[in-house]
């Protein structure tokens, strides 16, 4: 079985091709929003995060949305793996034995990001020599800026109605809020599609972005008021960004883009709108390679399927986690497959 897939774009398979599948060619990776479909990929993040990306010694633009920007946040420290390790077990851990209110998640997302960041991950994170984070998150307007329930589902129901006829108006409900380090080279830092802003991350907000960047409405509560950022609520980045469909042909080097699909809905709404699907064939994706898993890895997963948030109401507590723990364990066959292409060079066949 052939449990990984190399999505490439023309620019990056005609760069590929002639330069070799080196970690100096890429300049940017982006990480998804998605809930714990990550769990599928785990273990090829790791091998990225640890045996891969440091090959590389030029500065690494990353991008990430709820549960992509707690995995870069791992990344981003001095020991990425253990930071990994961390974030496995406080998410995998998760318990509710009730159906929880939204402030008990919100105190559960709390503990995930203490377990991240841990004593030094906030510093390590600011100060990495290499790695120049970026998370989103969303500031809500009109009815979605109201925290009550009803309120908040009629603004998300015309979000959603609206978003069908044209994603540009997204803008008129979310504004898609960038934090990133203080880089005037950034690629993130000027995206334009929908309205927006950009704001330095430091100390005093990183903690409170990571948790914005992962509250999905009506099943946690927005976080307020971030320092740095303009006044308002703040919500999970996948709204504006679930998967990404940015134009980065403007930036440095290629886009590595380690996901659990082959293909992107580019936001929340547009989930189960396939013909706003973007691939790797798509123009905004022309210089970048996708790894994703193949359909034969995901059917030998237990359950034949990759992890997702229904899991938390169709198993109980014991049953999902060892789900979600025998899923990550068995993503390592992700990472041994693309060490096996990367070394003895048949990533050159396997090239999509």
């Amino acid at each position: 079985m052939n449990s990984i897939r190399l999505l490439a774009g023309k620019r990056a398979r005609q760069m590929i091709l002639e330069q070799g599948l080196d970690a100096g060619l890429f300049t940017q990776l982006l990480a998804a929003s998605g809930g714990p479909k990550w769990l599928s990929i785990a273990g090829l993040d790791k091998y990225l995060f640890s045996e891969f990306l440091p090959q590389s010694s030029r500065p690494l633009y990353t991008l990430g949305a709820s549960s992509g920007a707690w995995r870069l946040a791992c990344l981003a420290q001095r020991d990425p793996l253990a930071a990994y390790a961390r974030l496995q077990q406080a998410y995998i851990g998760q318990r509710y034995d009730s159906k929880p209110s939204r402030q008990e998640v919100a105190r559960q997302v709390q503990g995930i990001i203490r377990h991240i960041l841990a004593e030094q991950g906030g510093a390590e994170i600011l100060d990495h020599p290499r790695v120049r984070s970026h998370f989103i998150a969303c500031r809500a307007r009109h009815l979605n800026t109201v925290p009550a329930r009803p309120v908040l589902a009629a603004g998300l129901g015309v979000s959603a109605f609206t978003n069908l006829l044209s994603r540009q108006t997204l803008g008129w409900y979310f504004e898609r809020l960038v934090f990133g380090t203080a880089d005037i080279g950034s690629p993130f830092a000027a995206l334009s599609d929908l309205p927006g802003d950009y704001v330095t991350l430091s100390d005093a907000n990183l903690a409170a972005v990571l948790q914005a960047s992962g509250s999905i409405p009506l099943l946690l509560p927005p976080v307020s008021d971030i320092q740095g950022a303009p006044p308002g609520q703040y919500y999970d980045g996948g709204i504006t960004d679930y998967h990404f469909d940015l134009d980065l042909s403007q930036a440095p080097g290629l886009t590595l883009y380690p996901h659990f699909y082959p293909h992107m809905a580019p936001g929340w709404f547009d989930k189960g709108l396939k013909h706003r699907r973007a691939s790797h064939q798509s123009r905004h994706y022309d210089n970048a390679l996708i790894l994703a898993p193949s359909d034969e890895f995901i059917a030998s997963l237990p359950y034949g399927k990759i992890p997702d948030r229904d899991d938390f109401k169709t198993l109980d507590t014991a049953s999902r986690q060892a789900y979600w723990w025998r899923a990550a364990a068995m993503s390592e066959r992700l990472a041994e497959d693309f060490h096996e292409l990367l070394h003895s060079g048949r990533y050159r066949t396997q090239l999509e």
